[in-house]
């Protein structure tokens, strides 16, 4: 990396902000215009403009510098996610996290990396054409991005106490231990992921790829949101925007970027709705459908001693035994948990038994239980409104059931008294002998559980016929020219695993071929 990079990246990143607008109208000119910022939008925005490109980044959510993040999930919310954390399923039970701020959902997430297996990457070749995504050429690339984004294992100090006890109980249950894969670089164990890293150990896009495109040329734009995708002639041309004041929700400016080259990056629900409102992309039906989310779902072990499982890395461990579909679907990790997530995690009652279950806090731990889902779901822009239609699966449902019998078996024989699962009353398990009747009598039933999910993909499915899939295999829209996504919307199925290094690794790949095919 150049001397002048790394001068840039301690500068601190330079960001157009609607306070920094004085006009009411602005019209600009690029080689490529890239909605979002995110893990594809920035990644785009560096090999794009290293290539010499005029770049210009388009971000709807705020800059807030690193300096600012609160270390508290419950003021991180409103500053740093989709709709203050408020983005949920049409049910209203299943809230789906996504970051919206520069550096999108790599700022916010618990910085776990898995390559893409090689069963997915084969399956996509054999149902949807992509036999130019194999495990071979794909190889070279995530070890690129493991080399910019410091991906290793996590360190014995930095392995939280609650993964301790977890790995004594998989290792009694005969589970096999996985270690946690991290883009951080010397981690300062705070257990803060999901808030904001204030020390820049994390190596989200605020401090790699976005400092790095900057030095390059481009440009970043905050508090803009992208209302139209603008073609001509079958192709990309730019996209229209709007300025809007963080603080106050007023328009500060209207802004039109006029761009040969259009990259969509703003993630697999916004960008979906985008190309929906634009009118765009779409001959085949399948923008925004194929909507998968990873649901998960988390049980809270209370111990009869203090754990004090506050600080280390947010994701110490895995256990991914039964992760492929025919396997049993479900991978479990272990999760720091913060006093908002322990509240809301669990149901012990209200009144006094929920003072008495968070005055226990420090004696809990959790193990999150996430499924690969089935892509049965639907972004859709409705009567003026986003509209994310999805209900956990039938079978996906048993797989989670499956997960959540495993969970509780590891928490038992780590030394936990009392189980509280994830269910909107009041259910809890004393005895392991309890476990799989309690757990195999649940139903699948809306609004009865305490779904999150972390990984929405899927809605702008990659393939090679243009009658079944939105972009064909080189991320370029099959309709419009010059229109490309490298988002999570391009996954042709849900993967199993958490999808950020897949999506930094097709982003790479997708720029590859824009300047390539194009030249």
């Amino acid at each position: 990396m150049s001397k002048h990079i790394i001068k840039v990246a301690k500068q601190g990143l330079k960001v157009t902000q609607a306070s920094d607008i004085k006009d009411a109208q602005l019209h600009l000119k690029a080689d490529a215009v890239i909605v979002g910022s995110g893990a594809g939008g920035a990644i785009a925005a560096y090999e794009l403009a290293k290539a010499g490109k005029k770049v210009i980044v388009l971000e709807a959510g705020p800059y807030v510098p690193s300096e600012k993040f609160p270390e508290m999930l419950a003021v991180a919310m409103g500053m740093l996610y989709q709709d203050h954390g408020g983005q949920s399923n049409s049910h209203g039970d299943i809230t789906v996290l996504q970051g919206a701020c520069v550096g999108g959902s790599t700022v916010v997430n618990a910085a776990l990396c898995f390559r893409t297996p090689d069963y997915y990457l084969k399956l996509w070749a054999k149902e949807f054409g992509l036999t130019n995504l194999t495990p071979a050429r794909m190889k070279p690339i995530f070890e690129k991005v493991e080399r910019n984004l410091h991906i290793r294992t996590v360190q014995p100090n930095e392995t939280s106490a609650g993964a301790e006890l977890i790995a004594q109980g998989m290792n009694k249950v005969g589970y096999p231990l996985g270690k946690a894969r991290r883009n951080i670089k010397d981690c300062a164990i705070t257990g803060f992921c999901f808030s904001g890293c204030t020390s820049d150990r994390k190596q989200s896009m605020l401090v790699t790829y976005l400092p790095w495109a900057v030095a390059h040329g481009a440009t970043i734009y905050a508090d803009t949101r992208v209302t139209e995708v603008l073609a001509s002639n079958g192709k990309a041309s730019g996209v229209k925007a709007e300025m809007i004041e963080p603080g106050t929700g007023r328009k500060k400016a209207d802004l039109q970027v006029d761009a040969p080259l259009v990259v969509m990056a703003a993630g697999p629900i916004q960008t979906p709705l985008l190309l929906q409102k634009s009118q765009l992309a779409n001959s085949s039906g399948q923008v925004g459908k194929n909507f998968a989310c990873h649901p998960s779902l988390s049980v809270t072990a209370e111990f009869p001693f203090e754990v004090n499982d506050f600080h280390g890395a947010t994701h110490s461990l895995y256990m991914d035994q039964n992760t492929l579909p025919e396997k049993g679907g479900y991978i479990l990790l272990n999760a720091i948990q913060e006093p908002v997530e322990a509240g809301f995690s669990a149901e012990p009652g209200t009144g006094k038994p929920y003072v008495a279950y968070m005055s226990g806090y420090k004696n809990t731990i959790r193990l999150i239980s996430l499924i690969h889902d089935k892509n049965v779901g639907e972004v859709r822009w409705k009567d003026g409104h986003k509209d994310i239609h999805y209900t956990v699966d039938d079978e996906d449902f048993e797989a989670m059931k499956k997960g959540l019998i495993a969970t509780a078996k590891i928490l038992f024989a780590s030394g936990a008294r009392k189980l509280y699962l994830p269910t909107s009353h009041i259910s809890s398990i004393d005895r392991v002998e309890d476990v799989e009747r309690v757990i195999g009598a649940l139903k699948n039933e809306p609004a009865r559980y305490k779904y999150t999910s972390f990984h929405p993909q899927g809605t702008c499915r990659m393939g090679r016929d243009p009658k079944k899939s939105v972009v064909n295999p080189y991320g370029e829209t099959h309709d419009v020219k010059n229109l490309y996504v490298v988002d999570a919307s391009l996954l042709p199925t849900s993967i199993g695993y958490n999808p950020s290094e897949t999506v930094y690794a097709l982003a790479h790949y997708v720029c590859e071929q824009m300047l390539t095919r194009k030249a």
